[in-house]
């Protein structure tokens, strides 16, 4: 029986925008093309693992128009469990607006809208919490009385306050950042890198193109890539969040873990939109094997 994994985070519609060059300021640029996708980084994961078969539970605050924008019944569809969602009565659902040019440079800008009320909920406990980008305020309440606590910081990490990171942190198994995230973090808390391996359990950094490594304890593991085409960066580090956290959870090793969420990854930036390609898990298992061998047994 798989365990379920609560996601907290934003539920967003994404307006996914491709233009010639990035504005810079006061300055214009010809848009090429555009399109609305469902999105936001905890409702990415969270659909990322229903599709893969596993039982996710989404933790989000949403907006007046979150059932008439269709948004409702796709995520119902994908058996993601909404009973604890939040419905904010005076704000619209979050919006993303990513702008990405041809060489695949991307600027966003993010309406925060039902996800401004996070600050202001109360949170119940979770078995198995993903912290995605979200309010730090709400997740370092949520952090605090939860069982196993996953936490990517992700791009809102500059509105964390010290205080908030600190509290997260010194709850969490599983951290999940960026090459520049993870800098941001050691400088935000004045700890290394080294003592922040010290004190979290699993440290997982990804690295664009070049993969992620994980390290735990003493131990560090490269995770090469799965080579596609790729269409649209957007939506990547989610899948791969979403992937290598339900492996974990089904006690596969954390290199077969990472290699499961780079596999989930290359299925999500082959076509535009988050959660447009993704995977069941028999699908996954099979590019899997054709590029790292033989898929291990669930422990």
């Amino acid at each position: 029986m798989d365990r379920t994994i609560s996601v907290v985070g934003h539920t967003a519609l994404d307006y996914i925008v491709d233009v010639e060059n990035i504005a810079g300021k006061n300055e214009s640029s010809p848009i090429i093309d555009y399109e609305e996708y469902p999105g936001g980084g905890a409702a990415n994961i969270a659909v990322a693992i229903a599709k893969l078969g596993g039982k996710s539970q989404l933790i989000s605050p949403v907006g007046t128009d979150f059932s008439s924008s269709g948004y409702e019944k796709l995520l119902k569809e994908a058996c993601v469990d909404l009973s604890r969602l939040y419905s904010i009565e005076d704000r619209k659902i979050s919006k993303a607006f990513i702008f990405t040019d041809r060489k695949d440079n991307q600027t966003t800008y993010f309406y925060w809208g039902a996800s401004s009320k996070f600050k202001e909920l109360e949170p119940e406990p979770a078995d198995f919490v993903h912290l995605a980008t979200a309010d730090c305020v709400y997740n370092a309440k949520i952090a605090q009385i939860s069982g196993f606590v996953s936490f990517d910081p992700g791009q809102d990490l500059v509105t964390y306050s010290k205080e908030n990171l600190e509290i997260i942190l010194a709850h969490t198994d599983i951290l999940f950042a960026n090459r520049h995230e993870i800098r941001r973090v050691s400088e935000m808390t004045g700890k290394s890198f080294f003592e922040l391996r010290s004190m979290i359990d699993i440290i997982v950094v990804t690295y664009d193109a070049e993969g992620s490594r994980i390290y735990k304890d003493s131990e560090e593991w490269a995770i090469p890539v799965v080579s596609v085409k790729a269409v649209d960066p957007t939506g990547a580090g989610d899948a791969y969040r979403a992937g290598f956290l339900l492996a974990y959870t089904r006690g596969y090793s954390l290199p077969t873990c990472g290699k499961i969420g780079s596999t989930v990854a290359s299925f999500a930036v082959q076509t535009r939109g988050c959660q447009t390609s993704l995977p069941t898990w028999e699908e996954m298992k099979s590019r899997y094997e054709a590029n790292f061998g033989k898929l291990e047994a669930e422990s």
